[in-house]
């Protein structure tokens, strides 16, 4: 390839974050320190990450780096083909949103990796699930922030430093939505095909309508290129989330900020969801801002991805 692929252009740069681990339970674990970028060079792309991790408790042994990642990648804007040596698989982007699925012999995981570039161009929501097997075995998610100068420029270097100890406060902060406060998150998110082609604009909302300290009515509305809403009760247990009708049913897990779920409607329509409290700090503050990834199932087939940027709104 001549060119880089338009997800190569995204990613260009390199990416500062602290991401946390958490085991299988959500249990969090530690911090992975990483520093990562995607080269394209002379029509070769390599993908590198260098880091370490602090922390881990009894996966520490499993997941600490013990030599920097490099992969080689066929980059294309259909199938990202990952060729090792240190992971094998593919990924398959949707504009500014890839997924992923590939194996690492180094951490012994599968891992299913959602990478969300916000639209501020800078801002990448990033989340690894780790399977053993079809067992899920832990989780790393974060936020990172793109630099181009970070060695050169005491600017950019004062301003991931600032960016970092934001994470580190944020990490293990629990996914919990407003529980005494009516609102919504609400934005404009981008529709993509099956097929990785754009199919307009939708706007979201997700209301929050508390009922008590455990249970909220939440309706989750769309219109412009997709038209649906769905009245719920969601039961939160620990970081457990129920979904429990009348007009969807399913639940989530939430490692820290990231929350994980499964929801099914009424026709043959179903979701696979994460929803990504940004700026979620420790105390009681769920965040202003709640990244989404919507994977929409007619049945058992793949027919769309919506991905975007929400807003908390309070109540009139």
């Amino acid at each position: 390839m001549a060119e880089p692929s338009e997800w190569q252009k995204r990613i260009t740069g390199e990416w500062h974050g602290r991401p946390s681990l958490f085991d299988a339970t959500g249990t969090w674990c530690g911090y992975e320190d990483i520093r990562r970028s995607s080269v394209f060079d002379n029509g070769v792309t390599t993908y590198y990450m260098d880091g370490g991790l602090t922390g881990g408790g009894p996966l520490a042994g499993q997941f600490r780096l013990g030599a920097p990642f490099a992969f080689g990648v066929k980059d294309a804007d259909d199938d990202r083909v990952y060729t090792g040596p240190d992971f094998y698989g593919t990924g398959q982007p949707y504009g500014s949103f890839v997924d992923s699925h590939y194996y690492g012999p180094g951490w012994q995981v599968d891992l299913n990796t959602w990478n969300q570039i916000l639209p501020d161009g800078q801002t990448q929501v990033y989340s690894s699930v780790l399977y053993q097997g079809w067992a899920v075995v832990g989780c790393f998610n974060g936020v990172y922030t793109r630099s181009t100068d970070h060695d050169d420029n005491p600017a950019t270097r004062e301003r991931v430093t600032d960016f970092l100890a934001a994470e580190t406060r944020r990490g293990p902060v629990p996914h919990i939505m407003p529980t005494k406060q009516s609102g919504a998150y609400a934005g404009s998110c981008e529709l993509w095909g099956a097929d990785q082609k754009p199919r307009g604009n939708v706007d979201v909302r997700i209301g929050l309508e508390p009922l008590d300290l455990l249970h909220t009515r939440r309706t989750l509305a769309w219109s412009g290129a997709l038209t649906r809403s769905a009245t719920a009760t969601a039961r939160r247990d620990g970081n457990r989330l129920f979904h429990e009708g009348p007009d969807a049913w399913g639940n989530a897990v939430a490692f820290g900020r990231a929350a994980f779920g499964s929801l099914h409607f009424t026709d043959v329509t179903k979701l696979k969801y994460r929803e990504f409290m940004i700026d979620a700090e420790p105390g009681m503050t769920a965040g202003k801002r709640l990244a989404v990834v919507y994977e929409i199932f007619q049945g058992n087939v793949l027919d769309s991805v919506l991905h975007g940027l929400l807003e908390w709104e309070d109540a009139a």
